[in-house]
């Protein structure tokens, strides 16, 4: 078995240990993949854990969503904000509790990582906003930048050197992974994404964000807008997820795939950091 084998073997065993998502959540996927789905089918799914009822609510009522009044009852709540985006908070909440139960690097510090993750999500959906994307399909964007680089978790201590080098090198970090580890975060996210089975633009954001070409033809457009808001936040140090030095040759792909320029994309920067404080929330449910 060579060396390369070796770290696949160790990190599909830390995958298998991960903490799954609990059957709520996989109920809420499940029912919502459906087209027929009722507000009251997804009420009854998540009512039956108290614990998630709580957070969800609790994310509603909070300065992310701004609503005018307080929303007690989850029925009233899917109908304001629609199915969707009840079932990414749910997803969003479960994967944040199951990430913090499982190991973390210490290269990696879990705060700095959130913060990054957040960052991305928050850009991803104010630039989904930009592109026009319709209002409810918005929270798969803030999603799927929350979620884009799981794949980092599984990672021992080898990976302060990933992080060391690609510092010293002023290189992009998923080349430095490649070359000292012979596997990227992508490749460890596409794994977590299987284990919990995600949906395929999820899927394609954590496995593609750093190649958005190789996605499904119908997903390049939002892993491209993922990897855009990562360019970002990677480029502006918000937070830290080890990458300091995004790859300027992808830009222009970018910014091709999605129909924004770089102007756009720079003139958010103030509701950016506005947004991020509204999101922290996410952190504290």
């Amino acid at each position: 078995m060579n060396d390369r084998d070796n770290k696949l073997k160790k990190i599909r065993n830390f995958v298998d240990k991960m903490p799954s998502l609990s059957t709520t959540v996989s109920k809420v996927l499940e029912i919502c993949s459906r087209p027929d789905t009722a507000p009251n089918d997804l009420n009854k799914v998540i009512s039956l854990d108290p614990v998630l009822t709580g957070q969800v609510l609790k994310l509603i009522n909070s300065a992310y969503y701004s609503l005018m009044n307080k929303v007690t009852s989850l029925t009233r709540a899917i109908i304001m904000l629609g199915l969707n985006t009840v079932k990414n908070l749910a997803l969003s909440t479960a994967i944040i509790r199951s990430v913090d139960q499982a190991k973390k690097t210490k290269s990696l510090p879990i705060k700095h990582f959130w913060a990054h993750s957040i960052g991305v999500g928050v850009l991803a959906k104010m630039l989904a906003a930009e592109r026009d994307v319709p209002l409810g399909e918005r929270e798969e964007y803030f999603v799927a930048g929350l979620l884009h680089d799981l794949g980092k978790i599984p990672f021992g201590d080898e990976y302060s050197e990933v992080i060391t080098q690609t510092r010293r090198q002023q290189r992009t970090l998923v080349h430095v992974e490649k070359e000292l580890m012979e596997i990227d975060h992508q490749e460890t996210g596409a794994m977590i994404a299987e284990k919990w089975k995600l949906n395929e633009a999820l899927s394609d954001s954590i496995s593609y964000h750093h190649a958005p070409l190789n996605a499904a033809p119908e997903n390049q457009a939002l892993v491209a807008t993922i990897a855009l808001a990562d360019f970002y936040v990677c480029l502006f140090d918000i937070g830290n997820a080890g990458n300091r030095f995004p790859d300027p040759e992808q830009l222009p792909i970018l910014l091709e795939l999605t129909g924004l320029d770089w102007q756009t994309i720079a003139s958010l920067s103030e509701s950016v950091e506005q947004e991020i404080s509204k999101a922290e929330i996410f952190l504290q449910v």
